[in-house]
């Protein structure tokens, strides 16, 4: 097995993430960070104008409008880390 270079490292290993990867002449495993990175932009838009609709319009379902606070949050997080994951140099 030759030796793999810091680089290959650095943007992830083939197979890294699922220990069955290469078994029975299985293909490697690859994520779609281009469809997370989508969905987790639509999930960042959706929750965040729902939240201030729901401020604004519906003050009685305040509750409501902070789970979906939180979940923007957490989209915005998601998208932040794929976004790093591909500006690496990841596959997908």
């Amino acid at each position: 097995m030759p030796k793999r270079s810091r680089e290959e490292y650095e943007r992830g290993l083939p197979g890294y993430h699922d220990p069955m990867a290469g078994v029975g002449g299985a293909p490697y495993a690859r994520s779609a960070l281009t469809l997370r990175l989508w969905l987790a932009g639509f999930g960042l838009v959706f929750c965040a104008g729902a939240a201030v609709l729901l401020f604004l319009e519906l003050p009685e379902l305040a509750w409501f409008a902070w789970v979906l606070v939180v979940l923007a949050v957490i989209a915005a997080v998601d998208l932040a880390w794929v976004a790093h994951r591909k500006r690496r140099g990841e596959p997908g």
